[in-house]
């Protein structure tokens, strides 16, 4: 059905998410160009940097984000046309484009299984599926390392229109483990399409440490905020 394909990319062309231009065959989301100019988020590798002390506050073994999220710019509204638009080919391809890199660089080394950040049940059949879901098959496909749906979420209120303060009162309590032995003596990988203050990562692993005494923590996003 090769043909097919080829003649609906005639008919109805991909554009790049970014700048709209049409993709060339090769190129997928975004053309590369607007990958290269990509606000990409670096390693903080400055102890006394602020995701460092973030990092070091919230316990976390490693974090990397792709890109720095800023409200109301182009490639922000890529992950917001991935969640509301129905998109997760979206989440799929950056997470593919981004594992791809980390694995060049050994990010994956030690690391056991990937657990995507759990939506409440009614969120998830409104929408259709979930974001982080779809990053970490996306991870996965690259890294080869499992995905396991042990992280369980609680029906809370959206995090969209929250202070910081309010987000982490929010997911406070909001995640469980469903079968912490699975987990034991793991060291897991959270993943999320975006981490802004940090409340959903932190409540995420605090409850794998409640349940899973021991246990190791890293986390992987799209896009960051800028951690101050």
């Amino acid at each position: 059905m090769g043909w097919l394909t080829d003649l609906l990319r005639v008919v109805f062309p991909l554009t790049c998410e970014v700048c709209g231009n049409t993709l060339v065959e090769g190129e997928a989301v975004m053309c590369l160009d607007c990958y290269a100019r990509m606000p990409r988020e670096l390693p903080d590798t400055d102890i006394h940097g602020a995701k460092s002390r973030k990092l070091a506050a919230m316990k976390i073994e490693r974090m990397r984000s792709m890109f720095v999220y800023v409200r109301d710019t182009d490639y922000a509204r890529v992950i917001q046309r991935s969640k509301y638009n129905n998109r997760p080919d979206i989440d799929a391809t950056l997470a593919t484009v981004f594992a791809t890199e980390l694995l060049r660089e050994g990010f994956f080394t030690g690391i056991d299984v990937i657990v995507p950040v759990p939506m409440a049940p009614f969120k998830k059949v409104r929408r259709g599926f979930n974001q982080a879901e779809e990053i970490a098959k996306g991870v996965s496909a690259v890294s080869g390392l499992p995905v396991s749906d042990n992280l369980v979420a609680a029906g809370h209120a959206t995090q969209t229109r929250k202070s910081a303060l309010e987000r982490f009162k929010n997911a406070e309590g909001t995640y469980s483990v469903a079968y912490p032995d699975e987990l034991a003596g793991k060291h897991v990988l959270i993943v999320d399409d975006v981490i802004t203050t940090g409340a959903t990562v932190t409540a995420c692993a605090a409850a794998l440490r409640r349940s899973v005494p021991g246990v190791k923590v890293s986390v992987l996003t799209l896009a960051s905020t800028r951690m101050e």
